[in-house]
């Protein structure tokens, strides 16, 4: 059984910065595609980054330039470095693994990340 556990939310000021990530077990992680994934309230939820095995890595275009998202194959993690941060930030954090062989999303519990103005 796949799990995905995300850690590292928190409260930060507008033009703060913050780290999350995301550890995954029963999986194997480098046949992931890992993703970070965010839902403001009332709003569905949007991709924010994906990152292949062999680094290659997305972002949607709300958050490029400030965030950073990695991933540490030999600790089954990945990360989301956060940087000049936007009230607009706000929302929930989900870690996705998708497993392109199976077409499968496994989704983690999400973490709340405030940014006050």
């Amino acid at each position: 059984q796949v799990q995905l556990v995300e850690s590292g939310g928190g409260l930060v000021q507008a033009g703060g910065s913050l780290t999350i990530s995301c550890e995954a077990s029963g999986t194997i992680f480098s046949l992931n595609i890992m993703g970070w994934y965010r839902q403001a309230p009332g709003k569905q939820r949007e991709l924010v980054a994906t990152i292949r095995s062999d680094g290659t890595t997305y972002y949607v275009d709300s958050v490029k330039g400030r965030f950073t998202i990695s991933r540490n194959n030999a600790k089954n993690t990945v990360f989301l470095q956060m940087g000049s941060l936007k009230p607009d930030d706000t929302a929930v954090y989900y870690c996705g693994a998708y497993r392109p062989g199976l077409g499968r999303t496994d989704w983690g519990q999400g973490t709340q990340v405030t940014v006050s103005s």
